[in-house]
């Protein structure tokens, strides 16, 4: 039987421009390629999750607009149960630039996913539930006291975030988190990532080598894979390895969820 996992996140539209680099302040950089593709941290990491073979809902808000229909096509097309709400607000929007090295700049207008409230939630049957900061802080932590067992990926970086049984950060989230108990995920970037146990080293990977095309959707796929790999009963250092795969194929593509690969992929890739 599948993992049943619902995503209580966000869910925007990516306006991606593709530059020969990334512009300073004050400069204009031309020359460059325009796309729309879906995304989202709470979207990203539901299409992820079910990509790898998890039964997936997500929970998030969307304005009553045409933005929307384009903001959830991978969801549908990826089968995550339809458990989105329309709001009176403007769907979430990512401004992005990516240069000819895959890095990215991210500026997020969060319209209808800053309207997610504690009453909005409904967690079914999950086994689990996955949560981002993409989102107000009171959702986030009314999730927690819900979930019967509650990840939390903590970005963006934000104090204050609630215990969970996995917390994934960056170097610069872990700062703003401060000390954490239980099991977290600090990932490294190039150098992958290392499993962490009220602060001792438990279990370390490192990325397979592929070509950096866009890391727009790289941190969702790590994400994911790590917490349906874990769900699924593999070691720790196994779903480590697994998830720093995933976020590697992901990083190798363009698009946040034009990107997110399959569990058939990810293996094969290791």
């Amino acid at each position: 039987m599948a993992t049943r996992l619902t995503v209580v996140g966000s869910i925007n539209l990516d306006l991606v421009v593709e530059a020969e680099r990334l512009p300073r302040p004050g400069e204009t950089v031309s020359g460059a390629r325009f796309s729309r593709v879906p995304g989202g941290k709470g979207a990203n990491q539901a299409v992820a999750a079910a990509r790898l073979g998890a039964e997936v809902a997500l929970v998030g808000c969307v304005g009553r607009d045409e933005v929307a229909d384009e903001a959830t096509v991978s969801l549908r097309e990826a089968g995550v149960e339809e458990q989105w709400i329309a709001k009176d607000a403007a769907t979430g929007i990512a401004l992005i630039t990516v240069d000819v090295a895959g890095e990215t700049t991210i500026v997020v207008a969060p319209g209808a996913n800053s309207e997610l409230r504690p009453g909005d939630l409904s967690l079914g049957d999950a086994d689990a539930v996955l949560c981002q900061q993409e989102i107000p802080a009171e959702t986030v932590a009314h999730v927690a006291e819900l979930a019967p067992r509650f990840f939390l990926n903590a970005a963006p970086a934000r104090a204050g975030a609630p215990e969970a049984e996995l917390t994934v950060v960056n170097r610069l989230e872990l700062e703003a988190l401060g000390e954490r108990r239980g099991l977290v995920c600090l990932t490294l970037g190039a150098e992958g990532a290392v499993l962490l146990e009220d602060g001792e080293e438990v279990a370390r990977a490192a990325p397979p080598a592929v070509e950096a095309v866009d890391g727009t959707g790289a941190g969702d796929a790590f994400t994911a894979c790590l917490v349906v790999s874990l769900l699924e009963g593999r070691p720790r250092e196994k779903s480590l390895r697994r998830a720093c795969a995933a976020g590697a194929l992901a990083a190798s593509r363009f698009g946040a969820q034009t990107s997110l690969p399959t569990a058939e992929e990810v293996d094969a890739l290791l």
